[in-house]
């Protein structure tokens, strides 16, 4: 979360493109990779990812939504825990497992139970539905060191309005991948959500 706190969201990525995938979004400067579990065999993806990216790349699944499945994420090497929602089940599953976790929130009332939870940081979502301003007013009653991100939508050109909201990073999905996209073109895209995000930090 310190140089790029960009959560590269690989919905539908196949095991056979995993590593080159990964390889792309590593080079533009990614360090946090969630394959979610709706994906074709997503557990082999993990596996593959956690196994060949360099090792200060966190790789993890996405779309958790039983406890059971963070015992199967755990078991093929990786390391964070993302949802869609504040179960407070699968968040406790997670921390007993010793993996950060990162669930879905829409309201105040469910980040601050699921930060009491044990969430590491919490997925505000979707994005689209959450303007900046909401997010300001967040960020006025969360506790100052609670690391927020917003999914959902999330471009270059729109991330400006959550920063200066206060967002501490975010999750991207279909404007960084699809799985029709070459990986060159995966690369491009990954390149230029990087330059944005440092443009609005320099």
């Amino acid at each position: 979360m310190t140089d790029l706190p960009l959560v590269a969201i690989l919905r539908g990525l196949k095991p056979e493109n995993a590593e080159a995938v990964g390889f792309a979004l590593v080079e533009a400067g990614f360090r946090i990779i969630e394959v979610p579990l709706n994906s074709p065999e997503p557990f082999r993806s993990i596996e593959i990812l956690a196994k060949t990216m360099p090792k200060d790349v966190l790789v993890g699944a996405g779309t958790v939504l039983e406890p059971e499945q963070v015992v199967g994420v755990h078991d093929v090497g990786g390391k964070l825990i993302v949802m869609p929602h504040a179960d407070l089940d699968v968040i406790r599953s997670a921390k007993t497992n010793r993996l950060l976790c990162t669930p879905g929130v829409a309201t105040p009332t469910e980040a601050f139970a699921a930060l009491k939870a044990g969430a590491d940081a919490i997925k505000i979502f979707p994005a689209e539905a959450i303007p900046p301003g909401v997010v300001k007013a967040w960020r006025a009653v969360l506790p100052k060191d609670a690391l927020v991100l917003p999914v959902g939508g999330i471009k270059p050109d729109n991330m400006k309005p959550y920063v200066d909201a206060g967002a501490n990073g975010f999750g991207l999905g279909s404007a960084l991948f699809t799985p029709a996209m070459s990986v060159e073109d995966i690369g491009r895209n990954a390149r230029d959500f990087a330059q944005s995000w440092r443009n609005l930090t320099a």
